[in-house]
């Protein structure tokens, strides 16, 4: 019988990752906060897709539109707004870290500040999920989305 991954010895995804292929521990400090927020944004991503097709199956087409309205630097930024009061000194030095990156690119459809704002929340998410500590990203994504949801992180 298949043995899945909350079942194993392993603490968590990033580290059972790295126990599978063999992969170095590294100093999380010492990573880009674009790179933090590269691995971030899938964890984000992850997250809310995973929480759109556990509430029921659906056409693929209405869970893209659905996940289109939660994965963009406009909701990260109001979730943001909601969640920054949540966050310790270092997960807001994180998040400062990947806000204040000088990104090569920019978002489509978002003002640059939203853009910034999503890259620090992904690059929390990202310092986070590789620190062994996905529970604390759901935590405060379950916070943002609730009070995005309440208009509480309305601009």
């Amino acid at each position: 019988m298949e043995t899945s991954i909350n079942q194993t010895s392993a603490p968590d995804l990033a580290s059972y990752l790295r126990e599978s292929f063999g992969l170095p521990q590294a100093d999380l400090r010492s990573y880009s906060p674009l790179t933090l927020a590269y691995i971030g944004d899938d964890v984000f991503d992850l997250i809310m897709r995973t929480m759109l097709v556990e509430r029921g199956n659906a056409p693929v087409n209405q869970l893209n539109k659905k996940a289109s309205k939660l994965v963009n630097a406009v909701t990260q930024c109001k979730m943001m707004a909601v969640i920054e009061p949540m966050l310790t000194e270092e997960e807001h030095g994180v998040f400062k870290r990947g806000r204040n990156a000088k990104s090569y690119t920019s978002a489509k459809n978002a003002p640059i500040q939203d853009y910034r704002t999503a890259t620090g929340l992904e690059a929390l998410c990202g310092y986070l999920y590789l620190d062994g500590r996905l529970e604390r990203v759901v935590e405060l994504l379950k916070a943002g989305l609730a009070g995005v949801k309440s208009g509480e992180g309305a601009k």
